[in-house]
């Protein structure tokens, strides 16, 4: 199967910004393989949403090792779905991935070790069917190792034309503005910042989008709906095929709590006032920031992400609207 992608796919269907001091530009809606491209998914509904993706103008593609399930899955079948498109397309793509979490037995497959981060970005090239990807990130601070071995392995990744951006994701504060200083006195500095970003979290307001912007960083946020309550799928209860009905996922019953079920549906009535699903709403409200250059969609069906990609067709946000929405997000 040939994938031909379409002629029209940068004819205004999205819109493109530069990531920090970069001139690497992102789409404002990056596509995450986090779940639903694992070899427990239908990966002929994967193709389709990639394409999808792909003639819409969504050039960035957000993996990391474990994604699956199980892990390192979702690498190898967008690995595959790569070979479905013509070769030049590769380099119209910013393709990551990530290592920081458990991924073998043993000493060497967790944490941020230079043995561990290496070893993990071979194995991500071999599953993608990659010489290199676009940014590599440290996907989690690790306390057990110094912050010079793991930032000393990112840049060496670079050096040695496996990655050619570096980024950070989960990092406190503070090791954060360490580990932008080792990158930079290095000659690799930080490329992005990835965090989690949504109505529903909103930690990083508390620093890390700063940090990130006084650094010439840029940033991009996943679980922008919340991992799906930030759309109406959970105001009549939890539904059976939901992430928050399966007792493995990262989604427990009791984050559907009625008070958050009862936020949700004030501003799901925002949502339709403004003749939006409420997901398109949420992903708007990310993306109101001048401090956030992309938010990370991981979609399960193809009519979900047709919907998260017209969230930008709608006209941005009134100061009466972003307070109701303010006064919502405040209540005990």
């Amino acid at each position: 199967m040939q994938i031909e992608p379409s002629p029209s796919r940068y004819e205004d269907k999205m819109q493109y910004i530069q990531c920090g001091n970069s001139g690497l530009q992102l789409p404002r809606i990056s596509l995450g393989l986090w779940h639903n491209f694992g070899d427990v998914d239908d990966y002929d509904e994967a193709v389709r949403m990639v394409q999808y993706a792909f003639d819409n103008g969504i050039t960035h593609f957000d993996l990391a090792n474990n994604y699956g399930p199980p892990e390192g899955t979702a690498e190898a079948n967008f690995g595959k779905i790569l070979q479905h498109f013509p070769k030049n397309t590769r380099d119209e793509m910013i393709i990551s991935t990530k290592a920081g979490h458990l991924m073998w037995p043993g000493p060497y497959g967790d944490g941020s070790s230079r043995k561990y981060l290496m070893a993990s970005l071979d194995q991500s090239l071999r599953r993608l069917k990659l010489d290199y990807v676009d940014i590599f990130y440290s996907h989690r601070y690790d306390p057990n190792t110094p912050l010079e071995e793991t930032m000393s392995a990112l840049s060496d990744a670079v050096r040695q034309g496996k990655a050619l951006y570096v980024g950070i994701s989960k990092y406190p504060v503070d090791k954060t503005l360490e580990a932008y200083k080792i990158l930079k006195a290095n000659g690799t500095p930080c490329l992005i910042h990835q965090d989690r970003y949504s109505m529903l979290s909103r930690d990083v307001e508390q620093g890390i989008l700063q940090a990130a912007s006084e650094h010439g960083v840029g940033f991009i946020g996943f679980s922008p709906l919340y991992q799906g309550i930030l759309s109406d799928k959970y105001l009549h209860g939890i539904p059976d095929n939901s992430r928050a009905a399966k007792p493995t996922g990262f989604l427990q019953r009791n984050q559907v709590s009625p008070e958050v079920v009862e936020k949700v549906s004030k501003l799901n009535a925002i949502a339709l006032n403004r003749s939006q699903s409420l997901a398109q709403m949420a992903l708007q409200w990310c993306l109101r920031s001048p401090l956030v250059q992309s938010v990370i969609v991981g979609t399960s069906s193809l009519e979900q992400l047709q919907n998260n990609i017209n969230a930008l067709n709608y006209p941005g946000f009134t100061n009466e609207e972003l307070g109701m929405i303010d006064q919502i997000l405040n209540e005990k």
